[in-house]
């Protein structure tokens, strides 16, 4: 069975995908973070992992789960779930 986070594509808006990267950054020492860049090749943790998440839900009303953010794994892929999760609701 696909994961929601298997199964996002990468069709976020463009704006959108630089929030999360920015996000990321935030969490990350203020680096600067590409839009397919590998949450734990640059960093990133189980800490700062959950604190993003909260964040997303706070600032764009969407709800992550733990594994779809982790299996995600980049800005770009994130941005997919959280426009998803607007179409849901």
């Amino acid at each position: 069975m696909e994961s929601e986070a298997q199964a996002a594509s990468s069709s976020a808006p463009e704006s959108l995908v630089r929030e999360i990267s920015a996000l990321w950054g935030e969490y990350l020492d203020t680096r600067e973070v590409g839009a397919d860049d590998d949450f734990f090749a640059i960093g990133g943790n189980s800490l700062i992992g959950i604190k993003i998440i909260d964040r997303v839900t706070e600032e764009y009303g969407v709800e992550l789960s733990v594994r779809d953010f982790y299996l995600a794994q980049t800005p770009a892929k994130v941005a997919a779930l959280i426009e998803q999760g607007r179409t849901r609701t």
